[in-house]
């Protein structure tokens, strides 16, 4: 009797062995440091959500109490429900990390999954650290595969790459082996969901995204844990993932095969200085400098940005609903109104995008003066530029230029700038310094502890 032939090693496989194969030793300390920044920028950010309606809505419809910590607040819930209001309030008010050269939220999906893992099946530091760790590697090298293609999709790469990564940190965490890891990227591509019409009225399923993507990636985790038969093709084969949510892409498997373990793309995450699109940013950087020489608005006539096309339909369009957003929270996706609040206040925290901010008729001048024309020659994505040329009533004209998004490889925000955004992120939730001390403490001390017990401590 003929011998079968062995089953090739599948793409999910090559990439599960490697994740179960981890150690945080492995981990270089300039890698872990960035691992132990996003973990600090998420808790804050956490906090800062914590009074908002949209969180107190999520928290109404969690209907199952448990052993876990939704951060800054004092109801526990199960980790399904604790990875949810958890992943909301991290991308709440657009806050959050991001990717550089494959732009997508990365810690916001997957530290809230394996927080939530860690607390329920009482797991070490160093083991949750680990997980966090591959979480962020996957979901960074999975969304380099067909980087831009599922935005063209319409839908959100956050809800549909973010439950795979959440998986795997989950998965990673709990010890599971290259079969059950491969298992669970089969689970959550099933579980994968998001859609971008929220750019329509700036409605708020853009913040549910990450946190269904984290409990999404939990479950996932969960029951590829008990055998669970999940495709091992999913991937590659004939109704992949990709061809599924990015059917315009030709997928690029070799950043799930190569210089694994050697080039860490965690590392090209982006701490944001401004709550907004992150795109966005540097051209608020041009718009502050303009506003910095102070020159009066109403001398301004017409400002004119050049931009990459595949900023246009997410921040630019439609251009008259652009320049008048209905909300603070739609604000935060408007170029010309963000560059306006550059201009005027100097500024695009979270105290630029309350509702009332979107009536100031000096703002609403200004965002009106703001245009765009596409340059074919803009490198989005691989890097976010911000260029405008400013036509004064005088016939004077400015220019101004920025290389780089700042808060990322090619201009870090220093360590002093990313905790004083931490607790100004607490004072902003309303938690008193005390107690964000104490959750700093506990963020960059994750590797040393027996446990998450101390997590109690962070219910108010």
């Amino acid at each position: 009797m003929a011998e079968t032939a062995p089953i090739a090693e599948t793409v999910s496989e090559h990439f599960a062995g490697f994740l179960a194969g981890l150690k945080l030793s492995d981990i270089p300390d300039a890698a872990r440091d960035v691992a132990i920044r996003d973990l600090i920028d998420a808790a804050g950010l956490c906090l800062a959500a914590r009074r908002t309606d949209y969180i107190g809505q999520i928290l109404d419809a969690c209907d199952s109490d448990g052993p876990c910590t939704a951060l800054g607040h004092a109801r526990a819930l199960d980790a399904a429900g604790a990875a949810l209001v958890n992943g909301v309030a991290i991308h709440g008010e657009d806050f959050d990390d991001t990717l550089e050269g494959a732009p997508i939220r990365v810690g916001a999906m997957v530290i809230p999954a394996v927080l939530a893992a860690a607390e329920r099946h009482g797991l070490s530091g160093e083991r949750t650290l680990l997980g966090i760790v591959a979480g962020l590697e996957s979901v960074c090298r999975i969304n380099h595969v067909a980087a831009g293609h599922m935005h063209k999709a319409g839908f959100h790469p956050v809800g549909i790459i973010g439950a795979l990564g959440a998986a795997a940190g989950t998965a990673v965490a709990l010890g599971l082996d290259r079969d059950r890891i491969a298992a669970a990227f089969g689970v959550a591509a099933s579980m994968s969901s998001g859609i971008i019409e929220y750019l329509t009225d700036g409605a708020h399923t853009k913040r549910l995204h990450p946190g269904w993507a984290a409990q999404s990636g939990y479950r996932a985790a969960m029951i590829a844990r008990t055998g669970f038969f999940a495709p091992r093709t999913v991937f590659e084969g004939g109704h992949n993932f990709f061809k599924a949510f990015a059917p315009t892409a030709t997928p690029d498997y070799s950043h799930l095969r190569k210089g694994l373990g050697e080039d860490w793309y965690f590392r090209r995450i982006v701490f944001k200085p401004y709550a907004c699109g992150t795109m966005i940013h540097p051209y608020i950087d041009c718009a502050r400098r303009l506003g910095a020489e102070g020159i009066p608005a109403d001398e301004i006539e017409d400002i004119l940005c050049k931009t990459g096309e595949g900023l246009v339909h997410r921040l630019w369009e439609p251009l008259a609903a652009k320049h008048r957003p209905p909300s603070g929270y739609a604000a935060k996706f408007s170029m010309p109104f963000c560059m306006a609040l550059g201009f005027h206040e100097g500024d695009a925290g979270l105290a630029q995008f309350d509702d009332a901010k979107v009536l100031d008729p000096k703002l609403l001048s200004l965002a009106g003066k703001i245009r765009y024309e596409i340059d074919p020659e803009n490198p989005y994505p691989r890097n976010y530029i911000g260029h405008m040329r400013v036509t004064l009533k005088s016939g004077r004209v400015l220019e101004y230029f920025q290389p780089h998004m700042r808060g990322g490889q090619h201009e870090p925000l220093p360590e002093a700038e990313i905790l004083a955004k931490f607790r100004s992120n607490a004072a902003h939730g309303g938690w008193d310094a005390g107690r964000a001390e104490r959750l700093l403490d506990f963020c960059q001390t994750l590797a040393d502890r027996p446990d998450l017990s101390a997590m109690t401590d962070f219910r108010h």
